[in-house]
């Protein structure tokens, strides 16, 4: 925990109410975007109980799985979630924009965003990607053909979580937590009931009285995937029998009902909380690269393309942990230039540092090694009451004057010399004495990624080229789990 966010937790517990540690919204957030609340039998790692989703607050659609036990009606609850999720997912790939550059391309103009209440359904959507998406429409173990085209959706959309900045599937407790700070525990910030009630608490209540009631499990149920304990042994096993013995669903429809809509309105009570946040410089660029991926995997799907297998292969799994480093690297510095709540996490870090020019040698030229012309390389000294912990040498950029460049040159108590190496316009992109400055190390240009081979060439050291895969029946059995 960094210490502003201590402080501000500190300064929520005295002041009642969570205090915002964010200035502008960090993650895109859809017109329409598809609530899905998910619940599962406890003691099963993907056994589904039931859900509710949907992109109308008013109109939410309940699924039930009465017995939670019984495969077939796993995969009937499957089939119905697949007619509600797919047309709305598939649905996004309508108009499109040229993309210009050296490789033109098409992108969608849209992509789906899947909100769930936390990190357990976010791990939950995994198993049920995980668990749908090899299963076939014929051989020994046929269920509908939507599921498995569920379950490739299911699993593209986790995969996007491991992604930094990615809209694609937001857990809510997350989105919230990365704008305000609470006074309670980052543990307790997993519960949406308490979370949402230090950061908007009733009338006449402090932010801790509305989260001690918004503890009570039977007011406000646990939004999932798992329930409360109380509630299993109460109302959902009676329930549960009752269906056993008389093939009535209603009692467990309507015990999941009492569950499921505290959490559906506290989902959308957290919808336009962000939605009033004006949303940060970068956002729109993240969500770009969400839609290119939502373009190609449109195209993969439709091309008969085979679920991806249940572990990447040497080559493929460096190049995505390349990629999730790089998207971390570009997201944390991306939040910072865009926010200066999050950019004084850094300063007092020491990985940044602000203040005002004190003085200003425009005029100053160097020889670069191997140069045979002197090159403008105007200093600026700043001064600061930061923490500077930028050791000289250490390359920095200007965070007023996006992507320039400059090297620390001197530390003399407050005061930093900095030489300002490009950008510079004919002087039009040095700060004057007086201007308010802030240096970073931070660096929104990102990495170069390097040239990993192709599945093909994998060398022997990695396992060699792998096999191809090739869908057997062996794969519709697996477990949910």
């Amino acid at each position: 925990m960094s210490v502003v966010t201590s402080y501000a937790r500190a300064l929520a517990v005295r002041e009642g109410r969570a205090q915002p540690v964010a200035t502008v919204r960090h993650l895109h957030l859809a017109a329409d975007p598809l609530v899905f609340i998910p619940l599962r039998l406890a003691g099963e790692a993907a056994a589904p109980l039931g859900a509710m989703v949907g992109s109308d607050p008013a109109r939410p659609h309940l699924l039930v799985v009465p017995q939670p036990r019984n495969r077939d009606l796993r995969f009937a609850f499957m089939a119905e979630l697949a007619r509600i999720m797919l047309p709305y997912i598939e649905g996004r790939a309508a108009a499109t924009e040229t993309v210009p550059g050296k490789n033109e391309r098409e992108r969608y103009l849209d992509a789906p965003q899947v909100i769930v209440p936390g990190r357990g359904a976010v791990e939950f959507v995994r198993l049920l990607g995980r668990s749908t998406r090899f299963r076939s429409a014929d051989g020994p173990y046929p269920v509908d053909p939507a599921v498995p085209v569920l379950g490739q959706w299911l699993t593209f959309l986790y995969e996007r979580t491991e992604f930094a900045g990615s809209s694609a599937l937001v857990p809510m407790t997350e989105a919230l937590s990365l704008h305000w700070a609470t006074g309670q525990s980052p543990m307790e910030d997993a519960n949406l009931a308490t979370l949402l009630a230090w950061i908007c608490p009733p009338p006449g209540r402090t932010g801790q009285e509305a989260a001690a009631a918004a503890e009570d499990p039977v007011r406000w149920p646990p939004a999932g995937p798992d329930t409360d304990p109380g509630f299993d042994a109460r109302v959902l096993r009676p329930a549960i029998d009752t269906y056993d013995a008389s093939g009535l669903p209603e009692p467990v429809r309507e015990a999941l009902r009492g569950q499921l809509e505290p959490t559906w309105r506290l989902m959308w009570q957290a919808v336009e909380l962000l939605r009033g946040l004006p949303e940060a410089a970068s956002v729109g660029d993240r969500w770009a690269a969400d839609r290119d991926r939502y373009t190609r995997e449109v195209a993969r799907v439709a091309e008969g393309g085979p679920p991806r297998g249940r572990r990447d292969q040497a080559g493929s799994a460096a190049a995505r942990l390349w990629d999730m480093e790089s998207a971390r690297q570009s997201y944390d510095a991306q939040r910072a230039y865009d926010d200066p709540l999050v950019m004084a996490e850094h300063r007092a870090t020491g990985k940044a540092f602000a203040g005002e020019v004190v003085h200003v040698d425009r005029e100053r030229t160097i020889l670069l090694p191997g140069g045979k012309k002197p090159v403008s390389r105007p200093l600026v000294t700043v001064h600061t009451a930061d923490p500077v912990r930028l050791a000289p040498g250490k390359k920095v950029f200007s965070a007023h004057r996006r992507r320039q460049s400059g090297e620390v040159v001197e530390l003399d108590g407050d005061l930093v010399v900095v030489q300002l190496n490009d950008q510079l316009a004919k002087g039009a992109g040095v700060p004057g004495v007086g201007d308010a400055v802030c240096f970073t190390e931070l660096d929104l240009g990102g990495r170069i990624r390097p040239g990993f081979p192709a599945a093909e060439e994998t060398p022997w050291t990695h396992g060699g080229p792998p096999a191809a895969y090739v869908p057997t029946d062996e794969d519709a059995k697996e477990d949910w789990s």
